[in-house]
């Protein structure tokens, strides 16, 4: 990889200078964290597989008029994106209660949802990404009425395409995270969808057997974490082209 000046490192992926104005490059780490990063551990193959899922996700997600800030892939481990200011809320779209829903209400974890519960969190990690509502969005001025609504009117959208998606390889959608941010053109912002969408932001559950295939195996200390992203790949029909030092021995 060139050296490009550095922009942001995560949890999961850096950020760099992209090559032209307006432009960042996303490089996909193998690194996993959980539990706001007191657990940790070094994934081998794991930023190759999501950076795929992720530019499957967004190229589909794209041609159905989600607009979002995937360019094109670059390697093996990154892809170009436009530059946004992100919005600093975390989106979860919940079909199933599992996860911390499941912990706060006490309810039984697998318990399908009456309808689909969108949820915000305050994007912090030193505060745990606090789950907040529209009102405190609003009253802080982390994004604008117009904003919000085109939050949500996108949030349910992506979650009718991505559920159908999955349910199409056998793969029931239990929730997912997503970021937005806002580009600006001449004097009017915009909206785009951000970040990533990969097994590490969503909870992927076999339809048939109810075994995971996402993060939750790594959270939970479930073992075979890359072979269940390797399995949502082969699944999406993403794995043919793959390289094989990710294929390799993952049947």
């Amino acid at each position: 990889m060139t050296r490009r000046k550095k922009i942001y490192e995560g949890k999961a992926k850096i950020l760099y200078e992209g090559p032209e104005p307006g432009t960042i490059v996303q490089y996909f780490k193998d690194d996993a964290t959980a539990f706001n990063a007191q657990k940790k551990a070094t994934l081998e193959g794991k930023g190759v597989l999501n950076n795929r899922i992720s530019e499957f996700m967004m190229t589909r997600l794209g041609s159905i008029g989600i607009a979002n800030h995937f360019i094109r892939r670059l390697s093996l481990r990154e892809q170009l994106v436009r530059e946004v200011e992100i919005i600093p809320i975390e989106v979860v779209c919940r079909n199933i209660v599992a996860g911390s829903m499941a912990q706060r209400l006490g309810m039984a974890e697998g318990t399908p949802l009456p309808r689909s519960i969108i949820e915000f969190y305050y994007k912090k990690d030193e505060l745990g990404d606090p789950m907040v509502t529209e009102e405190h969005i609003s009253a802080f001025n982390w994004a604008s009425t117009q904003e919000m609504d085109d939050i949500l009117a996108m949030t349910v959208r992506v979650n009718d395409f991505l559920s159908g998606l999955f349910a199409g390889v056998g793969i029931t959608l239990v929730d997912f995270k997503i970021e937005f941010g806002r580009v600006y053109e001449n004097e009017f912002s915009r909206v785009l969808l951000a970040d990533e969408i990969s097994p590490d932001s969503c909870r992927l559950w076999d339809t048939a057997s109810g075994e995971k295939l996402d993060k939750d195996r790594f959270r939970r200390d479930m073992g075979n974490v890359i072979e269940s992203y390797t399995e949502v790949a082969r699944r999406l029909g993403i794995m043919k082209d793959m390289p094989t030092v990710i294929q390799g021995g993952l049947h």
